[in-house]
């Protein structure tokens, strides 16, 4: 079996206190879910919380451990602000965290806006899972994404035990 024979599903969870009480649309979320269909992921859901440590993590962890989605995106909350909290609420919640992913997404545009090194996100696993944090900005969520989306098929392969080697 190889990591292309599998169809791997996801969900986007935009954080944002405004867009929580719609003052705000949330843009980053649809742009996030046409780049992922675009892709071949499926998607299984999509929620709007605002930047709140306990809602983060609760739907984050629903998703995981009783809907067993694959791939998890947020977008929001990963910068400088006071409220930015989005990287606080995922980490303790990851069984490892995957620092090349938010590694290449920083550097990946540097050449764009010196602001990419601003952003807080990281990406890790939970269970057989991979939650990648990104921008709250539709431009800067999907220059986030694109940079690593082509990775993230074997990733979720061998963190789901496949044992084709990463060189093949």
């Amino acid at each position: 079996m190889h990591e292309t024979d599998h169809s791997y599903n996801c969900a986007v969870l935009t954080i944002s206190d405004r867009g929580s009480r719609q003052e705000r649309a949330d843009t980053s979320g649809p742009a996030l879910v046409k780049i992922l269909d675009q892709y071949g992921f499926s998607l299984s859901a999509t929620a709007l919380v605002p930047d709140e440590i306990d809602e983060i993590q609760r739907v984050i962890i629903d998703w995981i451990d009783q809907e067993k989605i694959d791939l998890i995106i947020t977008t929001g909350g990963t910068g400088l602000s006071p409220r930015d909290i989005t990287p606080e609420a995922t980490r303790p919640i990851l069984d490892y965290e995957i620092p090349g992913i938010s590694e290449a997404m920083r550097m990946g545009n540097i050449s764009k806006t010196i602001k990419a090194i601003l952003s807080r996100g990281l990406a890790g696993t939970r269970q057989e899972s991979i939650i990648i944090n990104l921008p709250g900005s539709a431009k800067a969520a999907s220059e986030n994404l694109l940079v690593v989306i082509n990775a993230l098929p074997h990733a979720l392969y061998k963190l789901k035990g496949g044992q084709q080697d990463c060189g093949s």
